[in-house]
């Protein structure tokens, strides 16, 4: 049985049936809630791991329901909705989600999507909590004296392209949207758009890329950013 407490929210039986079917089939423990008022209280009284959440219940919106649980908690949360639009997604991570998966749906995806998240607390749980440095395939970033590596080369960042860098690694393979990623380099209220982002992400991207080829730093077009882990077998080059 796999240690993972996962709450599953959602109001369309059919859809619950399908989602804890799959669980059980893999051997997850999970929960049920079928509105807002259960998940915030199963919640509340489990303190899961995993949250699988859908927006559209029928006592109050999802992204309520993120923001409640986001307020004390640090559990994994992906959205499963059938809301497909941009702004519906960037607005669900921007609350606090991590991931986003639109009906319908495959079983198969949202397996591996639970797996990503499993690997990811795991990872930063063994790696970087209790840790002065971060280390991500080749990747090294040197909290203490604030220094990056790769592959035993520095890597020479500016001030904002370094801290862009810490804020992703510390979000390891979360989704994060640009206005979530602008308040927290910039600051609420500063007039700093996407474009300027997007021009400090470039150039950071390319500084990156002259040590190491493959990708580290994920663009979600109309989204944000993400940075993928990197098989620690990659601290070695060829």
């Amino acid at each position: 049985m796999n240690e993972m407490k996962i709450v599953v929210v959602e109001d369309d039986r059919s859809v619950m049936n399908l989602i804890t079917s799959t669980l059980k089939i893999h051997q997850y423990q999970y929960s049920q809630a079928y509105n807002g008022t259960e998940a915030v209280s199963l919640c509340t009284s489990l303190n899961p791991d995993l949250i699988l959440l859908d927006l559209g219940l029928p006592d109050m919106d999802g992204i309520d329901v993120i923001r409640n649980v986001r307020s004390w908690s640090s559990a994994v949360i992906i959205i499963i909705s059938a809301r497909d639009e941009d702004s519906d997604k960037i607005e669900a991570l921007d609350a606090g989600a991590d991931d986003y998966l639109t009906k319908p749906f495959s079983v198969d995806e949202m397996m591996a999507r639970i797996r990503a998240a499993a690997r990811r607390m795991q990872f930063l749980r063994a790696s970087n909590e209790e840790s002065s440095v971060f280390v991500n395939g080749p990747l090294e970033i040197d909290y203490a004296s604030n220094l990056v590596h790769i592959f035993d080369n520095e890597v020479h960042l500016t001030n904002i392209e370094y801290r862009l860098l810490c804020l992703l690694a510390k979000n390891i393979g979360k989704v994060l949207t640009h206005t979530w990623i602008i308040d927290r380099i910039w600051g609420r209220g500063v007039s700093t758009d996407i474009v300027s982002l997007r021009v400090y992400m470039t150039s950071l991207r390319k500084k990156l890329k002259a040590y190491y080829e493959d990708e580290l730093i994920r663009t979600h077009i109309g989204i944000g950013y993400q940075m993928i882990r990197i098989d620690q077998s990659a601290n070695t080059k060829e």
